[in-house]
């Protein structure tokens, strides 16, 4: 029999295993004896076969449960070897998610802050863009970084375009250089200049200059401001012509004032002289008498001397002379803006007049200017401002003069202004035609708006068509219209209502 230590190896063998090599131990005969014969030779030699064959399977099923044993151990040690790693990944998995959702935190804070930067990028572009003011962005070397929409409407360059250019090349004014940049960036200190005139003539253009250096974060540069401030320093200019014209029209109210003093002493003495060298007055005969002189003798010799065309001289230039005084007073007296009835042809021969005796421009180099009147003899009255229109005309005479007086006058026929007016259906027609050089489509097309002249600077404020075209459109509700060729002369049409339309 077998004892407990031999049997332990088969203690943890499945019973299965176990019954059959007992039960083939049992089968197991004893071994032969000693004999040597060759029956008990082959029982010995299967006997040891068989014993060796259950020694093997023996061994062999000892080996399969130590291995079967094993095995079970390494499933124990990798399970938990499994518990142990799941353990740590679900730990891990814990940890990145948790910074994962840091992470995601991060991102949406950044994600507010790129948002918030670009709003606030846009709300600034947009500010920028808004302005009147022409902004652009350079860098020390004068690389345009910044061109904002009025830049691009003053120059016609759009942004694209512009951006990453060298602004000399983009934008070239002579008062704005690199040099000047660069120097203001330098020094640190903004520079600024005002009124920097571009141009000359009607084309002149007036432009405040501003630079502010700038540093920052992306580098060094300077931000450049320009705002155009022709119409404005063009009003200053107007505004100190009006005050010179307020001022000579004060001073030449009171020299009128002053004037028609001595004026009205001298017809008055020269209607005295009349009157006492007349032999009809009584008393000049009686004092003749009392002389021993002859009235009739003294008529004789005074016609003879031609004494008496002196003082018809005398009167009729101290008539004239009155008449321009009052003329004067009467445009100068401008205040006055109720429209009442006007008789047209009176108001045209002041003008005329008044503008024979103050305008300097009376020949030209291909002889004097002539004013030829035709007026209609059915004129109707209108209603309005003899002032204001006496203004008009007076405009009116002095262009054409002036154009007439102008080297441009190429015409062989003899320099003429012709004043026409005549009624027209419910209107007045009032023309103002000189056969001067004519003007061309493109002056034409400008002849009326505010601050345009073809004069030279200081000559003229063009405002004198502009505030014409105001007076008969808005306090005559009336039309002025012009037409002009090259070499054609110039015609400028009014039309007035007539006073019972």
């Amino acid at each position: 029999m077998f004892s407990r230590d031999q049997l332990q190896p088969f203690n943890n063998t499945p019973r299965r295993q176990v019954r059959l090599a007992l039960f083939a131990w049992l089968l197991l005969p004893s071994a032969p004896s000693q004999a040597g014969t060759v029956e008990s030779a082959n029982s010995l030699l299967l006997w040891a076969v068989i014993s060796l064959l259950l020694a093997l399977q023996t061994l062999l099923i000892i080996g399969l449960q130590r291995s079967r044993l094993s095995n079970k151990r390494a499933r124990r040690a990798l399970r938990q070897s499994q518990k142990e790693l799941e353990q740590r990944i679900a730990e891990r998995t814990t940890t990145l998610e948790i910074t994962n959702l840091k992470l995601q935190d991060e991102i949406i804070r950044h994600e507010a802050t790129v948002l918030l930067l670009r709003e606030t990028q846009e709300y600034l572009q947009s500010i920028l863009n808004a302005m009147p003011s022409m902004i652009i962005g350079v860098t020390h070397q004068g690389v345009i970084t910044h061109w904002n929409t009025a830049t691009e409407t003053q120059t016609g360059v759009k942004a694209e375009e512009a951006l990453g250019q060298p602004l000399e090349k983009v934008y070239p004014t002579p008062f704005l250089t690199q040099e000047l940049i660069s120097r203001t960036i330098e020094a640190g200190v903004p520079f600024s200049k005002e009124k920097m005139q571009t141009g000359g003539g009607n084309e002149a253009s007036y432009t405040d200059l501003t630079i502010y250096p700038l540093i920052a974060a992306q580098g060094i540069g300077a931000v450049i401001r320009l705002d155009d401030v022709t119409t404005k320093v063009k009003l200053e200019h107007v505004l100190i012509q009006n005050e010179k014209m307020f001022s000579l029209g004060e001073l030449a109210a009171g020299i009128a004032h002053e004037i028609n003093n001595p004026i009205g002493a001298i017809l008055n003495s020269v209607q005295n002289i009349y009157r006492r060298t007349s032999p009809g007055f009584e008393q000049n005969r009686a004092l003749a008498d009392s002389l021993r002189l002859d009235m009739e003798a003294l008529q004789q010799y005074l016609r003879g001397r031609d004494i008496f065309r002196f003082l018809e001289d005398i009167r009729e230039a101290g008539e004239r002379s009155a008449h321009i005084v009052s003329n004067m007073l009467e445009f100068a007296h401008t205040s006055n803006r109720k429209p009442a009835p006007i008789d047209l042809k009176s108001v045209l021969d002041h003008s005329i007049e008044l503008s024979i005796n103050t305008d300097s421009l009376k020949e030209t180099q291909t002889g004097p200017i002539k004013i030829l009147r035709e007026y209609d003899e059915s004129l109707p009255q209108i209603i309005g401002s003899a002032p204001e229109l006496q203004q008009v005309i007076l405009n009116l005479l002095r262009n054409a003069r002036q154009a007439l007086a102008s080297g441009n006058h190429q015409s062989s026929e003899e320099p003429e202004i012709r004043v026409r007016a005549y009624p027209e259906a419910d209107c007045v027609i009032i023309e103002v035609i000189d056969n001067g050089p004519g003007m061309s489509e493109e002056i034409k097309s400008h002849i009326f708006e505010p601050f345009y002249t073809t004069k030279e600077v200081g000559k003229g404020t063009g405002l004198g068509l502009s505030v014409s075209y105001f007076i008969i459109t808005e306090h005559h509700q009336g039309r002025i219209l012009v037409d002009s060729a090259p070499g054609e002369g110039t015609r400028f049409t009014i039309a007035l209502p007539a006073a019972h339309k």
